[in-house]
């Protein structure tokens, strides 16, 4: 059974999501769809990106993934399908698929030509779920489209080195549901420049000098109880998708605050570590 996921920054108050499962039900009624997110903060292409990169390796291979997000085409965003990695993906060419395929190399991809399209306003439905129920019944993206060797590159997310390596100049790329902020700083890219020295991490007047592996690394079970670090303490640490990530230990938005709130760090801040 195929498997199709949609990801989009369409909510769930309106009736757009159910419109994209009923059609493709309407198609194809032996499939299988996953919602990965449709609470994408709209036109936000990094947090896109972000949550796409780190969900759709968890699918099996030949998995289609539809993403929602700034599709309505324009010359300079065209509707793209492409085979990476063993996944499909349906999306626009606005930079997210650059942000995901940055260490790998797209096997196939085409610019989306298909007959007759509807040129709506829902373009994810017109277009996408098309395209997507064409490759479940077994369909190549030659039919449904021509080589395209122009994928659009966002460089004004990638971490800079700065003061001769000494230096790494990182940005805040999402929020999570706890108020944890993601920077762009993979855990490669960090130990590359770091060569076993000490660091110190600098988020607005914050500094932190320890990444732990997970959340409760920073509680010493040692102590006792009261003499401990634990909740509402700040920490940083790599997170599962091994980006440093800067949290609250078991913090919750809606009551103590998270990190986000807390420090007063939002989507595009900028994260700095020095070496030391």
């Amino acid at each position: 059974m195929a498997i199709i996921t949609l990801t989009t920054d369409f909510g769930l108050k309106d009736h757009f999501v159910g419109c994209l499962k009923g059609s493709i039900y309407k198609e194809l009624t032996d499939i299988k769809i996953v919602d990965i997110s449709h609470d994408i903060s709209p036109f936000n292409i990094h947090e896109c990106a972000y949550i796409l990169e780190n969900s759709y390796k968890s699918f099996p291979e030949g998995t289609i993934h539809v993403v929602g997000v700034d599709a309505e085409p324009t010359i300079e965003n065209q509707h793209i399908a492409l085979l990476i990695d063993g996944h499909y993906f349906i999306m626009a060419n606005n930079g997210i698929i650059a942000l995901i395929t940055s260490e790998r190399k797209p096997e196939k991809v085409v610019e989306i030509n298909i007959p007759n399209p509807d040129h709506g306003s829902f373009p994810v439905l017109d277009v996408f779920v098309k395209v997507a129920c064409h490759i479940a019944r077994g369909g190549t993206l030659e039919v449904v489209g021509k080589p395209f060797n122009a994928l659009k590159e966002l460089r004004d997310f990638t971490p800079s080195v700065t003061e001769d390596g000494n230096k790494i100049i990182g940005s805040i790329v999402y929020v999570d549901n706890y108020g944890n902020v993601v920077t762009n700083i993979h855990k490669n890219f960090f130990e590359a420049y770091r060569k076993g020295r000490a660091y110190e991490i600098t988020a607005r007047s914050t500094k932190i000098s320890h990444i732990y592996n997970k959340y409760s690394d920073i509680v010493n079970f040692s102590l006792e109880p009261g003499q401990r670090k634990g909740a509402g303490d700040l920490l940083a640490l790599f997170n599962s998708a091994n980006y440093i990530e800067l949290a609250i230990y078991k913090s919750n938005l809606n009551t103590v605050g998270g990190a986000s709130t807390l420090l007063g760090l939002d989507f595009r801040d900028t994260v700095t570590i020095s070496f030391l």
